[in-house]
């Protein structure tokens, strides 16, 4: 016959309790969000490289690495990217520009027929949307830093110094090995398609080390210099496009693309992920039915 010692009874009682303690801790979401996920508006962030090459970012792409969005093939392909990225049924799409680009003024242009649609991605993937779900308008969420906006102030002549003393030095350069990965980055898009591209471009991986990219070269300046440029610069940025996005949303019901450079998205992702606000749709989550 077995005996139970008063020892071992007092362990498994401790036990027993501990975990049905355990079992009674809450998610956070049963508080943040109890009416479920499902009852959010949705977002879809699509990161994309700038079809038409501007070169204004601090990684240029040589001429003869630019592939032509505008070539029959590429056309083929964008329309099989664009099929995919219509599987989140959108009802809004916001767009990397400031309000002065005039967005509707050019789709308008496109629409009579005044103007072909020109090769940036926003008229080459936003404005075909905007025909495919009969949007009536399109948002422009970029945003200035809070940078630019203090060295015009009434206080400015005081503040300049300070802002130019941050940004002494500061010019978004990569380190080696950064710089060797975007090289690689820019010469597959020539051999893969555009929906193997834009998979890629937009896994939770590359937006990781995309964001890790402003953590390292000019971010080591100084003492404080290079975390406080990208702080009051790309940061903040950032922060001030998801505010004008919360600021358009106006229904659970919304499902809304955010179009933006890759860079941006890297930030935007970390956003989307920490807030209860939004039912966040990744890339790959359009082959999920639940999430269309």
């Amino acid at each position: 016959m077995t005996i139970f010692k008063p020892h071992f009874l007092l362990f498994s009682l401790l036990l027993t309790t501990l975990f049905t303690k355990a079992q009674k801790i809450k998610d956070p979401d049963e508080f943040l969000i109890p009416r479920g996920v499902d009852s959010l508006p949705k977002i879809f962030l699509l990161g994309s490289f700038h079809f038409e090459y501007p070169n204004l970012d601090a990684n240029k792409v040589d001429k003869s690495k630019q592939i032509d969005i505008l070539s029959e093939q590429k056309q083929k392909e964008l329309q099989i990217l664009l099929d995919y990225i219509a599987l989140f049924k959108p009802t809004k799409i916001c767009i990397e520009a400031p309000e002065k680009w005039n967005a509707m003024e050019k789709y308008r242009m496109y629409k009579t027929g005044k103007k072909e649609l020109g090769r940036d991605e926003i008229q080459q993937i936003a404005f075909r949307l905007m025909d495919k779900f009969k949007l009536d308008t399109v948002y422009c969420v970029d945003a200035s830093t809070i940078a630019d906006d203090l060295t015009e102030t009434k206080d400015s002549i005081v503040i300049r110094p300070y802002i130019d003393e941050i940004f002494k030095d500061y010019s978004f350069k990569s380190i080696a090995s950064y710089k060797k990965w975007i090289e690689y980055e820019t010469e597959q898009n020539s051999k893969v398609t555009l929906l193997e591209y834009f998979r890629y471009y937009n896994s939770q991986k590359r937006f990781l080390r995309d964001y890790g990219y402003y953590l390292l070269g000019d971010f080591k300046n100084g003492k404080y210099n290079g975390a406080d440029a990208l702080a009051t610069y790309w940061y903040d940025r950032n922060l001030r496009i998801f505010r004008n996005i919360q600021r358009i949303t106006t229904s659970s019901n919304d499902r809304i693309l955010v179009l933006f450079g890759a860079g941006h998205i890297s930030i935007l992702d970390q956003l989307l992920k920490c807030t209860p606000e939004y039912n966040y749709v990744k890339f790959d989550d359009l082959n999920n039915k639940n999430s269309r």
